[in-house]
């Protein structure tokens, strides 16, 4: 039986080895996504705008909900909730995605040659795209009510790096887990529809009682959350040493993922 390397150099070899075949897998996955629908892609823009437009109804207008800017402009606190909201849904569908990744490809199980371990980083392909668009939308709309964007914004893709490095570790953990406990998949809906409403996404840090703030940062979210924020709409640079401790955690977390995909794959054929 073959043995698959769980180095975490054979970690970003497989990626680039199969950088190809990932870019050719992302776009079908994105344009399969919309087949036959009659917007087609532009839905991947309305979603996102749509849930922008209630989220800030229901807790600006119903919830009376304020980011302690002394400011009750709804523009700011749409801009403000859609950033971390960007930031959340890169993670939820990634996540959510997870567990059925192999379960979802019987077909490729089959395959000796076929590289299982590039199912997560298309599934992180296309979650980006998604999520590009978006932020598409985010300074669209910060132009035409604030004017340029802050020089600041420049440091988001390295506030995203470490955020990568979690989602791929726990896509490839899920991933394995979805095709010998299928319970998986369900457990994992519940857990970030918790987490959601457990990250700083509707509500700032501040807004909890002192004593509470410190849990709210046990969440991973809640770094690249709030430090999302900063670059984009504060202007402020990010903390880099919570940032260095961040992208050398999830760069751990990542190897483990991987390394767990790579000794469980063999048994993959065998439970399908």
């Amino acid at each position: 039986m073959r043995n698959f390397s769980a180095s975490p150099r054979e970690l970003m070899a497989s990626f680039w080895r199969n950088r190809n075949l990932i870019k050719s897998f992302v776009q079908r996955d994105v344009l399969g996504r919309y087949r036959g629908s009659v917007m087609g892609i532009l839905w991947s823009f309305l979603n996102p705008l749509f849930m922008l437009v209630v989220y800030t109804f229901v807790f600006s207008v119903i919830f009376k909900a304020r980011w302690g800017t002394g400011s009750d402009s709804k523009t700011e606190f749409a801009l403000i909730l859609f950033a971390g909201l960007m930031v959340f849904s890169l993670y939820a569908e990634c996540i959510n995605r997870a567990p059925g990744l192999i379960l979802g490809n019987p077909n490729y199980v089959k395959k000796v040659v076929f590289p299982l371990e590039i199912l997560p980083w298309v599934n992180l392909g296309s979650a980006l795209f998604h999520g590009a668009i978006s932020l598409g939308v985010w300074f669209l709309a910060y132009i035409i009510f604030f004017g340029i964007p802050h020089i600041t914004a420049l440091y988001l893709p390295l506030i995203l790096l470490p955020l990568i490095f979690l989602i791929m570790g726990l896509s490839w953990a899920l991933a394995s887990l979805g095709v010998y406990l299928r319970d998986v998949a369900q457990f994992v809906g519940i857990v970030t529809s918790t987490l959601m409403f457990l990250s700083p996404i509707f509500y700032p840090v501040t807004a909890l009682p002192e004593r509470y703030r410190g849990l709210l940062y046990l969440n991973p979210m809640t770094p690249v959350i709030e430090q999302t924020r900063d670059v984009l709409f504060w202007g402020k640079a990010p903390d880099f040493s919570m940032l260095g401790i961040y992208l050398i955690a999830t760069a751990f977390i990542a190897w483990l993922g991987f390394a767990w995909f790579q000794k469980t794959r063999k048994g993959f054929a065998d439970v399908l």
